[in-house]
């Protein structure tokens, strides 16, 4: 059964995450755990809000936060009665980052959707700040799905790659099983000054040509340095439904996502970002 957490805040990028999520998984039998952590808005004024009327607020917030959570699921039940699809709502007194790390250990959760970007919605970044927190320290898979996207059935897949670091086999099984219910292409490419790689390098690339083996693979080689206007370039030239990049130490997107501080992105992605954490997990 697959396991998918989905993180809100009520906003309208929110709620498309979840619609995407409900397509892409419709082929599988899934269990959607969809969550709100809303402990930042009981502290949102605090020059309002004093000890005594703590816990009012508290619980003011909390059944705000349940009955917003009980109409997404009246909406999920009406735009996707899927019987292969069981829902779970989560209010919780917590950060988000904190919230979505208990869900991912306790419910072994294998992949996190949400909007690139919540309530807050600033046009000048590509990420909002909570995304970006889920993206660098929750140790599971995450996709983010830009504001507004419409669903597109993915059938090219771009996965840049360097072969430096070995994929976790959990986490190529999600990518297989995604790219094979659509019969999707993935696009591996490599991007360097060298086209020769070395043992470990060849290592790694059979082991994701061997765990990927149920799908079209392209290798592909790109004789460039800048790793990532090579990728701009070649998302901009091929028709791609998903990006799939690593948050690793000497990966790829390690380089473009946190290349100077987390705040500022300078990579403006229009499609479905899939986060790989090459985590150990159970």
């Amino acid at each position: 059964m697959r396991k998918i957490l989905i993180p809100t805040d009520f906003s309208d990028n929110a709620m498309n995450a979840v619609k995407y999520a409900l397509e892409l998984f419709k082929y599988d039998i899934s269990k959607f755990y969809i969550m709100h952590a809303y402990q930042d808005e009981i502290y949102n004024d605090e020059s309002l809000l004093h000890r005594e009327k703590l816990d009012s607020v508290t619980k003011t917030v909390h059944n705000n936060s349940v009955e917003k959570l009980e109409n997404i699921l009246k909406q999920v039940k009406k735009i996707s009665p899927n019987p292969r699809h069981e829902y779970h709502i989560i209010s919780s007194n917590s950060i988000l980052v904190d919230e979505t790390d208990r869900i991912v250990d306790k419910e072994n959760i294998d992949i996190i959707v949400m909007g690139t970007k919540g309530e807050t919605n600033d046009r000048h970044v590509s990420f909002g700040s909570h995304t970006l927190q889920v993206l660098k320290y929750v140790q599971c898979p995450v996709l983010a799905i830009p504001e507004n996207y419409k669903y597109v059935q993915p059938q090219n897949i771009l996965f840049p790659t360097n072969y430096i670091i070995p994929n976790k086999r959990r986490e190529l099984k999600l990518i297989c099983e995604m790219a094979y219910s659509f019969k999707a292409m993935i696009d591996m490419v490599y991007i360097s000054t060298s086209n020769k790689l070395s043992m470990r390098q060849e290592d790694n690339k059979m082991f994701i040509k061997n765990e990927l083996c149920k799908n079209q693979i392209n290798f592909t080689f790109i004789k460039q340095k800048d790793v990532k206007n090579t990728i701009l370039n070649y998302l901009k030239s091929k028709k791609v439904d998903m990006l799939v990049m690593v948050n690793t130490r000497q990966s790829f997107l390690e380089d473009i996502l946190f290349e100077s501080t987390v705040s500022k992105i300078s990579l403006h992605i229009e499609i479905p970002f899939l986060v790989l954490q090459n985590i150990k997990r159970i």
